[in-house]
């Protein structure tokens, strides 16, 4: 945690799998990344068929973009997590993979986990949107 986030779970709401209900950010810059897919530098899918490899692209693509900003997964301050799936294991497998990962202390915060019916590219299997405030 930096002085400038502070991430909170009030005592009359449900516990929380690592993140948090709220986070409250103190007056500063904020960048909003583009849904994180699991595209190759070339844009074609990685991994098809498969959630962990996906999931560990769209890890690798997340990092990449935090860091042109000069931000890192602490400085998250949102996240949304997509999975092409109405299966909660599937759902399950995903956020403990993201929060396993190197992107994981993004997922302390604010989060949210959605099972959707579609995402933007054929094959596609699931994509993170995350909000960041930027250092300094």
């Amino acid at each position: 945690m930096t002085p400038r986030i502070t991430r909170i779970n009030p005592d009359r709401l449900h516990p929380t799998p690592g993140y948090h209900h709220v986070t409250v950010v103190e007056a500063g810059r904020t960048a909003h990344l583009a849904g994180q897919c699991p595209l190759d530098g070339d844009g074609n899918l990685v991994g098809p068929g498969s959630l962990d490899a996906q999931v560990d692209r769209i890890v690798e693509n997340a990092l990449i973009a935090l860091a042109a900003v000069g931000a890192g997964p602490q400085d998250v301050i949102r996240s949304v997590v997509y999975v092409r799936s109405d299966d909660r294991d599937d759902l399950g497998a995903v956020w403990q993979r993201l929060t396993s990962s190197a992107l994981a202390p993004a997922f302390t915060t604010a989060s949210t986990l959605l099972g959707v019916a579609q995402l933007g590219f054929s094959g596609q299997l699931a994509e993170v949107d995350l909000t960041a405030a930027l250092p300094g």
